[in-house]
């Protein structure tokens, strides 16, 4: 089962609506027994932001296993995937980022792969 977290980085919302999210999503993440993998998509052509960093921190210090995949990599050249990839793994301190394209189909079978591996997981 998946479940989505309503608007997280990219919302056509209001900040004063956003700024009450946390309030609910952080317990959900934090005492949700069930929950084994946290997915944090976004596309390649952007840089690491803020709001990135501060989840996988808070995500590290609630000691839950996360997965980032760097998405629309169709949209690049070759060697701009390898760049931003690089550039996305060092601005979010990572050694592991996932290359996914929904159009191409390239890094969907890893990406299925470190879901399944998740939910594996005893615990």
């Amino acid at each position: 089962m998946f479940a989505d977290l309503p608007g997280y980085g990219y919302a056509k919302i209001s900040k004063s609506i956003s700024a009450g999210w946390p309030a609910f999503i952080e317990p959900y993440l934090a005492i949700r027994s069930t929950l084994k993998l946290c997915g944090l998509p976004g596309g390649l052509e952007r840089a690491a932001q803020e709001s990135d960093h501060q989840l996988i921190e808070w995500l590290r210090a609630a000691g839950r296993d996360f997965a980032v995949a760097a998405t629309k990599i169709d949209r690049l050249s070759g060697n701009e995937r390898t760049r931003n990839l690089l550039a996305l793994k060092k601005g979010l301190e990572l050694d592991e980022v996932l290359p996914v394209s929904s159009k191409t189909g390239y890094g969907v079978k890893e990406l299925w792969a470190r879901i399944e591996a998740a939910g594996e997981v005893q615990g």
